[in-house]
């Protein structure tokens, strides 16, 4: 990218670079440890305003592009991947909401989120639906006593990332107690809503800083804050495609930091041998390459996205799901494999654990992305809709 003008106000590319290289890095590895909450990296992200990055100018905030944000995902996960993670997390929820929140509530909060940088959460899995999204054994009852225009809600998530630090919480459930488990929507709910129990803790071998811990959720608010289309609607036209773009550019962000420790790795290989090229640099070109596939593809999905945007018809094509869906699984297996090229080409330094191209706390992370809607899981999807899919020439077909 190129420079900023003299005098021009940083990008958000490069404020997100500064924090996640100036405050996410050095605590990473105390995050990872202690799988702990990365609250140094989300103090300053709110004290540099970019929580509300996404949110409309003129409701306060910066009307930051999908492309903006995948690129701050990428340079906070280079520092510290459950920094990106859970920041991409929360922009997922926050495009939820400024694509598909019209009434005046869900506009008075989004002008909340921009002018107190409120941190989004979402709970769209549950114990009983073993993990698929698309199905909700919890509902949205309206309380007769209350009035139509109050309703409560109770969800068994198997899953709440960072629940504990969460000012907001999206929540998927059933649309009234007697809709099919797919017949869903999405609601919003704000700290003053819900409780939360909590019933299980995230002990995992990576992404230990999400905070993923299980919780019981109680709730209870006025229906203005069911967003009013259908979830699988939703689904098809935001979240899906929003979530498996900034995902790849958080895992991105985790395999160009390998790749950047394994290259510093060679050259002070070089320096000891002058004249000569190191035989791991071999390793490297082979990390290099996949780490420009993962690029390639991701800037491509991001122009899909673009290109579809404003057209509910090209978004909800089953051809766009599948290209949405063989990029989840395409980047989530790169990350990996992009990780175990930079160990390869470091060796035993980048296996240890005390060296400046220590990769373990990587590869770790690196392994929860084909385990995040389970790969499997995607391409059972797709192959059942290539079934029925029909051949075309345009770019959604």
């Amino acid at each position: 990218m190129n420079a900023a003008p003299a005098g021009a106000a940083p990008s958000l590319s490069a404020r997100a670079r500064a924090i996640g290289a100036d405050i996410a890095a050095p605590h990473a590895d105390a995050v990872d440890r202690e799988s702990r909450f990365p609250a140094e990296a989300f103090d300053a992200l709110r004290r540099d305003r970019l929580l509300g990055v996404m949110v409309p100018a003129e409701l306060g905030g910066g009307g930051a592009s999908l492309f903006e944000v995948a690129a701050a995902c990428h340079a906070l996960a280079r520092g510290c991947a459950a920094t990106g993670m859970i920041y991409a997390m929360h922009q997922i929820q926050v495009a939820c909401l400024v694509n598909h929140g019209s009434n005046g509530w869900h506009r008075e909060l989004m002008a909340r989120m921009a002018a107190e940088q409120l941190l989004l959460g979402s709970a769209t899995t549950e114990a009983e639906t073993g993990g698929d999204i698309r199905n909700s054994v919890c509902a949205v009852e309206v309380d007769q006593e209350a009035g139509e225009g109050r309703f409560t809600l109770v969800k068994n998530a198997s899953v709440i990332s960072y629940g504990d630090q969460s000012d907001v919480i999206l929540v998927t459930a059933r649309r009234h107690p007697d809709a099919p488990s797919s017949d869903q929507v999405l609601v919003v709910l704000t700290r003053d809503d819900y409780r939360l129990e909590k019933t299980t803790l995230w002990d995992a071998m990576g992404m230990r800083g999400t905070c993923s811990d299980g919780y019981r959720l109680e709730a209870a608010g006025v229906t203005d804050q069911i967003l009013p289309l259908p979830y699988a609607d939703l689904s098809a036209q935001t979240m899906l495609p929003v979530t498996h773009i900034l995902w790849s550019s958080t895992w991105l962000g985790i395999a160009a930091d390998a790749v950047s420790r394994a290259r510093a790795f060679v050259r002070s290989e070089a320096r000891r041998k002058p004249g000569t090229t190191p035989a791991c640099a071999v390793r490297l070109a082979e990390a290099t390459a996949k780490l420009q596939q993962m690029k390639t593809v991701i800037l491509t999905a991001i122009r899909q996205y673009e290109l579809a945007c404003g057209s509910p018809e090209l978004l909800t094509t089953l051809s766009f799901a599948t290209a949405m869906g063989t990029l989840k699984v395409t980047t989530s297996e790169l990350v990996r494999e992009v990780v175990e090229a930079a160990i390869r080409t470091c060796g035993l330094a980048g296996y240890r654990n005390d060296t400046p191209y220590s990769l373990g706390r990587h590869l770790r992370d690196a392994h929860s992305a084909a385990l995040m809607i389970g790969n499997d899981r995607i391409m059972s999807h797709i192959a059942t809709q290539l079934l029925v899919q029909r051949d075309g020439s345009g770019p959604f077909e």
